[in-house]
């Protein structure tokens, strides 16, 4: 699983900070920073994080 995330179009709400905290964190600027490939340990808290972006920025990659 490959998560990318566009930084245009998201907010900064951080329901995915929320979500899978150990994937997505705000930087000291408040920009979005994320693992872009979890380990699969945390693969079900990235796609909560994805359900919870009201603004659907979070994309996976490499998912069926």
């Amino acid at each position: 699983m490959t998560v990318t995330v566009d930084l245009d179009l998201c907010q900064n709400h951080g329901q995915c900070v929320y979500a899978a905290p150990e994937v997505f964190a705000f930087d000291e600027d408040e920009v979005l920073t994320y693992e872009p490939e979890p380990p699969r340990s945390r693969h079900d808290q990235v796609r909560a994080a994805v359900a919870a972006c009201p603004v659907r920025a979070i994309r996976l990659v490499g998912e069926p």
